[in-house]
Parts: C-alpha cells; sequence; structure tokens
C-alpha cells in the first residue's frame, strides 16, 4: 500500500512549555520532563521545509561520497555542512541518513522483504524501532535515509519517557508482526536506559491483551546480541546492519502503511518522497 505523507509540521505549532520565573539548580530541584509526545522540533517545520529538501538532499550525497573515499567524519559533515550553510539539527540529519557505497550494497544484500519473513525468528532492536515510530505518529520528522531506512533524530538522552503514541506505535508494529507470521518474536531492550523495565512490562501487557507471542529481553547491549543473531533483525542501527546477518526494514514497513500521518523527509531516498 503506497504511503501518502502530509506535513503535520507549521509555524502555528505552539512551542514546548518552557518554565518562568527564576532558574533553580537542577540537582536541587529536579524536574519531571512535561512533554507527553515525541513530535517536532520548535525549528523543524524550517529546517525540513520542502524548500530545504534540494540541498539536504545534495549534502547527503556529499558527505557519503567523502566517506566513501576515506574522510573522516567529523571533517566530512564540516566541509558539506559549511557548503550548503547547514544548521545543526540539519548536519545531524545529514550523517543520520548517510552511509559509503559499499555500506550501502552491503545491507541492501541483507535486507530481508516482509514475504520472506513468514517461519524466520524476528529479534528486534525495541527502542530502535519503537522511537522512530512514535515520531512518526507525532508528526515529528522521518527522514528516509540512503540505505532506505527510516530514522528520527529525537534521541533519548539516557531515559526513555512513555508518550501518548507509546501504546499505538506498539500496536501498530505489533498488527504488521502478526502479518509477517514470523517464527518467533523477540524484543530486546537496553537496560542502561531508564525506564526500560517499564517498557517491557507495557510491551508484554499488550502482547497478552492481543494474543501475540512475544519475549522482551532486557540485556546490558542488544547491538552485541543482535549482531550475533541467526535470527532477521529488525533495525535501523547503522552499526547493526553492517554487521548482522540479515535484517528487515520494519519501522519503514509500518509507517508506510500508514498514510497521512508521518513527515517524510525523502533526504537520501528520494524514493520515498510523496
Amino acid at each position: 500500500m503506497p504511503a501518502v505523507y502530509v506535513s503535520r509540521l507549521s509555524s502555528n505549532n505552539p512551542p514546548p512549555f518552557a518554565p518562568r520565573g527564576p532558574m533553580l539548580k537542577l540537582d536541587s530541584c529536579p524536574m519531571p520532563d512535561p512533554r507527553t509526545h515525541r513530535g517536532p522540533h520548535p525549528e523543524d517545520a524550517a529546517l525540513f521545509d520542502r524548500a530545504t529538501w534540494p540541498s539536504l538532499q545534495a549534502a547527503v550525497g556529499d558527505y557519503s561520497w567523502l566517506l566513501s573515499r576515506g574522510y573522516a567524519e567529523p571533517s566530512a559533515i564540516k566541509i558539506v555542512g559549511d557548503r550548503y550553510a547547514l544548521d545543526k539539527r540539519q548536519r545531524m540529519a545529514v550523517v543520520r541518513s548517510s552511509c559509503t557505497d559499499a555500506a550501502r550494497e552491503v545491507r541492501q544484500s541483507k535486507q530481508l522483504s516482509p514475504d520472506r519473513i513468514a517461519g524466520k525468528p524476528l529479534w528486534i532492536d525495541g527502542f530502535n524501532v519503537l522511537t522512530t515510530l512514535e515520531v512518526a505518529l507525532s508528526g515529528g520528522v522521518v527522514l528516509a535515509g540512503r540505505d532506505a531506512c527510516y530514522r528520527d533524530i529525537a534521541g533519548m538522552h539516557g531515559t526513555y519517557r512513555k508518550v501518548e503514541e507509546t501504546r499505538p506505535a506498539i500496536l501498530h508494529a505489533g498488527e504488521c508482526i502478526a502479518r509477517l507470521r514470523p517464527a518467533e518474536t523477540a524484543w530486546f531492550l537496553d537496560s542502561p536506559v531508564g525506564n526500560s523495565g517499564r517498557l517491557k512490562l507495557q510491551l508484554l501487557d499488550i502482547a497478552a491483551e492481543r494474543g501475540w507471542n512475544w519475549s522482551v529481553n532486557v540485556v546490558p547491549n542488544p547491538d552485541a546480541v543482535l549482531i550475533e543473531a541467526e535470527a532477521v533483525v529488525a533495525t535501523a542501527d547503522s552499526i547493526i546492519l553492517d554487521r548482522c546477518q540479515r535484517w528487515f526494514n520494519l519501522a519503514r514497513i509500518v509507517i508506510d502503511a500508514l498514510p497521512n500521518v508521518a513527515y517524510c523527509v525523502p533526504i537520501g531516498d528520494q524514493s520515498a518522497e510523496r
């Protein structure tokens, strides 16, 4: 089912809550995070407007060209970012959406299509997949990378924060997985990330509610587990993609089945433009 992307970003979006009054020391008065969505950054409407796409796409091409020829990432992004006068957040998007020619070929050779998942074990990079789905459902920026993966630029900063889109994201992922009919479904979460235990319980509760046979594993380093797995790995993490045996583009498959939801920027994959 082809996806139709409609931007939900606009200059009318209200900025996130900004506390007023005298500044307090963080260590003396910890503040709860008031945000309930993983949506767009206040500046994303301008930074990723359609008018910026040609420059961002050219920047991904140039940055990937430099990486393919051995340039170090910091110097390469400085060269490209300065050339196209990119903002810090745009530079981050370019880095997340780029890869060398060799890496793209390797990733493509190991990617499985949806019709090849049935009967195979599916292991999921939990935070990687769910965060991107939450961003998409929140109307945040989703980047279509050069390797055809969808990625976000939200970031967690060491602690996972449940948002209003968490349950819908799990449900959409679960419905997609059920249609794929894998032999088993195992989620992997990072134990050093705060609230990973709570997310595990939510995943298991929803699985029980829907009759999905899931396991959820909280481990110190999911990357190491998924890299060595014989199962099909669902992730968009570049390190895992380059070293795992085979992988599945779960986040993109889910998002592409949800028209009029995500603000997809075809920064590295122009076939994602709608």
